[in-house]
Order: C-alpha cells, then sequence, then structure tokens
C-alpha cells in the first residue's frame, strides 16, 4: 500500500465564513497537522489542494486563496489547483497520484459534505482507496461531519501511525 495525504481547500477565505467553519477549521488542522508530521517522517507525499474562484475573490496571489500559515507545509508539497468540489476533476491530481504509484489516498479538509467528499467519490472513480482520517474534516455544520465519516472509510490517528 502506497499512500497520499490529500489536504483539501484549507484556505484562509473559509476562516472568514462565520464562527462555525472558523472554529471547524482550527479543530481540523491539528489532526492535519499531525498527517504532515507523519506522512514528511515516512517520506510520504503530501498533496495540497486550492479552491480557485475568480467570483469568490479565490485566485493565486489573493490572501484568501491561501493556506493559513499554521498548516506545516513545505515548498516541496505537490500543489493542485481546482475549480470543481472534486478535486479529480480536470487537474491531474489522478495522474500525479499514478506517477507516484499511489494507491491509497487520506482525505481530510474542508467542507466535509461538498469538496472532501466529492474528491472521496473521486478517488474511488480512479480505482483509488480513499480513507478519510477521523477529526480533520472541517464544516460549518458538526452533523454534517458526523453523516460523512458515518458513510467513508475512516482511520483514527493512531490507526494511521500504527500502520506506517
Amino acid at each position: 500500500m502506497r499512500l497520499a495525504l490529500l489536504v483539501i481547500d484549507v484556505q484562509n477565505k473559509f476562516f472568514n465564513l462565520n464562527q462555525a467553519c472558523s472554529d471547524s477549521l482550527k479543530s481540523a488542522i491539528e489532526y492535519i497537522n499531525a498527517a504532515i508530521d507523519l506522512f514528511r517522517e515516512k517520506n510520504l507525499p503530501i498533496v495540497v489542494i486550492q479552491h480557485k474562484s475568480e467570483e469568490e475573490g479565490l485566485a493565486p496571489g489573493k490572501s484568501a486563496f491561501n493556506v493559513p500559515e499554521s498548516v506545516k507545509l513545505e515548498p516541496k508539497d505537490i500543489r493542485i489547483v481546482k475549480t470543481y468540489g472534486n478535486s479529480f476533476t480536470k487537474t491531474g491530481l489522478a495522474e500525479k497520484l499514478r506517477e507516484l504509484e499511489v494507491n491509497t489516498v487520506i482525505v481530510t479538509g474542508f467542507c466535509a459534505e461538498y469538496c472532501v467528499l466529492s474528491t472521496y467519490r473521486g478517488a474511488q472513480d480512479f480505482d483509488l482507496t480513499p480513507i478519510i482520517l477521523k477529526g480533520s474534516l472541517a464544516s460549518d455544520n458538526a452533523e454534517h461531519i458526523k453523516f460523512v465519516e458515518e458513510i467513508t472509510e475512516i482511520i483514527s490517528y493512531g490507526a494511521l501511525k500504527t500502520l506506517l
């Protein structure tokens, strides 16, 4: 099994939507950063996916587009810019993962019920095994996170650490 970590749409703009989003993202980042440390330690790929929407002010070069500094990214991390909910749609993500011989993706990020779930299902369309990292999803509705975790394959950080 060759894994990659997907960090989806953890961008400055989404911290400003409302307090629930901000709090949820801050909580998710704790798990995301722990996973980043683990993947870096094991020399496994980390893929940062950012949503681009000119209408929403989400464009490269704008502060809203950026990933907050609290996320432990490095320049060597793979960057993907998407314009659809599914991170695989018209991005080259599947090809990049194939090139790296990845067959399993650990999925994290915002928003649980939209882009995260779309990407999870998109991974299946490319014969990848997607697994949600419990605690690493964000939404402005905690019930939506719970729902996504109930209908997907999930792994705890402790189990992931043991697996790797």
